[in-house]
């Protein structure tokens, strides 16, 4: 793998940070804005609505610049929404601070997910996508863990400013180890957009909407599930995030490897058993033992379908393939900001704090059928200017992706 990887993953190490840090400290950051934790959870509803929004945005802003150059100012947007977020006065504030980063997200990781491809054979495409994810996985076993430590010890605005720091030093691991890669020649945006007329493209974002929305409405709630329910002390909510985000990166590498070989029956089998476990999760959460090794599973089942879902995006689009990645990397924080208002409104409603849970159980469900769908519509060939992975010349994706 290109070294070049390592420079990605470093950005996508401080982007997984600030994004996943927050639910570590929404008992902290609400208390001090003197809101309620389902008002506290606008700030994950926020940042992921920026990304979905900001994805197709910047991507589409930045296709007459360079990607290299592209990923560097995208880090640069990210520095400053975190110190936003580290000061803000007040909770609007950081709210703003928040989306401001998020714009950086979507398209940072949909360039980043062809710049990736692109620097290796075709058939060793979703293992450089995992590697550069593997930054995001990472994050969820060190920076997290170690965010909400410091949060907790600290106070949550020095967090958030070592956050910052982070992207600082993504950044420089971007300008100094990504080649220059020139932009694309003669792919204009209504070449990019055509990619949105593919049946499979929309089902695939259809699915990370759905899927990846199951492991948020379960993990956006832990740390008040984990205390309350499982009856954690509020420091254990650190390790917690270790055990999620060390379930992160064995589901993240085991799809990467296995994307490859054979995507549909990964996405199958991760989905499944998501929606099966989210479900038994309402029930081990009343367990110490039993919620910890059901966080490891949410975490290893969820981000097994990312590599699988994100190289079924690059398939399809593989003509123009920068903004469909890019938007297919919002759909996952569309998914993320629908789960975690509707965990929010099924908590507000009375439930409990295991009822999100069942919202992720049944939005994983949803996810399966659709990848059942669209095998059958694959097979049958039915959805129209569709192509299955293996019809496209691999001269012809690595020439795509290239650009």
């Amino acid at each position: 793998m290109p070294l070049a990887l390592l420079a990605l993953a470093i950005g996508a190490f401080g982007i997984g940070t600030t994004e996943f840090v927050i639910m570590g400290l929404l008992p902290e950051v609400a208390s001090d804005y003197g809101v309620s934790i389902p008002t506290a959870g606008y700030l994950v509803t926020g940042y992921a609505l920026g990304v979905m929004f900001g994805a197709p945005l910047m991507t589409v802003l930045g296709t007459r610049v360079p990607r290299k150059r592209m990923l560097m100012l995208l880090m640069g947007l990210f520095i400053v929404g975190n110190l936003v977020s580290a000061l803000a006065p007040a909770f609007s504030v950081m709210l703003i601070g928040r989306v401001v980063a998020s714009l950086a997200h979507g398209a940072f990781f949909g360039i980043g997910s062809v710049v990736a491809a692109g620097l290796v054979a075709p058939h060793k495409k979703a293992g450089a996508i995992a590697m550069m994810f593997t930054g995001l996985t990472v994050a969820n076993v060190v920076g997290v863990p170690l965010g909400t430590l410091i949060g907790q010890s600290a106070g949550w605005r020095v967090t958030f400013a070592v956050v910052a720091a982070l992207g600082v030093v993504g950044l420089a691991g971007v300008a100094k180890l990504v080649p220059d890669v020139p932009k694309a020649e003669g792919v204009r945006l209504r070449h990019e957009m055509a990619a949105f007329k593919n049946v499979q493209v929309l089902l695939a974002m259809a699915m990370t909407v759905l899927g990846f929305g199951g492991v948020f409405a379960a993990i956006t709630y832990i740390a008040p599930m984990m205390t309350h329910v499982a009856g954690f002390a509020d420091g254990s909510v650190t390790w917690l995030l270790v055990l999620f985000g060390l379930g992160m990166v064995g589901g993240n590498l085991v799809g990467g490897r296995f994307a490859d070989r054979a995507l549909m029956p990964m996405l199958y089998i991760s989905l499944g058993a998501l929606s099966v476990v989210l479900a038994l999760f309402t029930l081990t959460a009343h367990n110490k033992i039993a919620s910890a090794v059901t966080v490891v599973l949410i975490g290893a089942l969820g981000f097994a379908t990312v590599p699988p879902l994100q190289k079924r995006v690059l398939d399809h689009a593989h003509g123009a393939p920068t903004l469909a990645s890019a938007v297919n990397i919002g759909a996952f924080n569309l998914g993320n900001a629908l789960s975690a208002w509707l965990g929010g409104v099924v908590i507000a409603a009375g439930f409990g704090y295991t009822a999100p849970n069942w919202v992720g159980a049944v939005l994983a469900a949803a996810a399966l059928v659709l990848a059942v769908l669209s095998a059958a519509l694959e097979r049958r060939g039915s959805a129209p200017g569709t192509a299955g992975a293996g019809s496209v010349p691999a001269e012809q994706r690595a020439a795509a992706v290239r650009h």
